[in-house]
């Protein structure tokens, strides 16, 4: 296995992961509200059903991130390569290495660290459109693309 696809595996597991705990929560909570009975404390009982209806309406957008997400790696393709910078390239530089799919920050394959990036992360939209031997600007340091994948 290339190591896109192996970093292509780990944004998959990522998102998997996410999304599982996400619909967790939003179970706990659903039972949770259900679960609440009115108590005599009225207003401690209407606090934390709107509590509960808030985590709620956060773990729906969770979800709708996820869901972007998804939409993003269904996109990239693993087995195609390309002279410009795109979704789904993998980016060598003088400083670092880059894969631009989704953001979920530094992962190690085969003991070598990769940023794994959104196309629309500062640095991410630097690299778009860019070659070999480019040079962009980032945090005050120039940065040469040495290889794309």
């Amino acid at each position: 296995m290339s190591v896109k696809e192996q970093l292509f595996k780990e944004c998959q597991l990522y998102v998997e992961k996410r999304e599982q705990t996400i619909r967790e929560i939003m179970a706990s909570n659903k039972k949770a509200l259900l679960s609440e009975t009115k108590s005599s404390a009225g207003d401690k009982h209407e606090t934390g059903r709107a509590m509960l209806q808030l985590e709620m309406e956060k773990a729906s957008q969770q979800i709708g991130v996820v869901q972007q997400m998804k939409e993003v790696l269904h996109r990239v393709k693993t087995t195609e390569s390309s002279k410009v910078v795109r979704l789904g390239s993998l980016v060598q530089t003088d400083k670092a290495r880059y894969y631009l799919t989704i953001s979920i920050g530094l992962v190690s394959v085969n003991d070598e660290t990769y940023f794994v990036i959104s196309s629309s992360s500062p640095i991410g939209k630097l690299l778009l459109g860019k070659q070999v031997n480019d040079v962009i600007q980032f945090n005050g340091q120039q940065i040469k693309i040495t290889q794309i994948d």
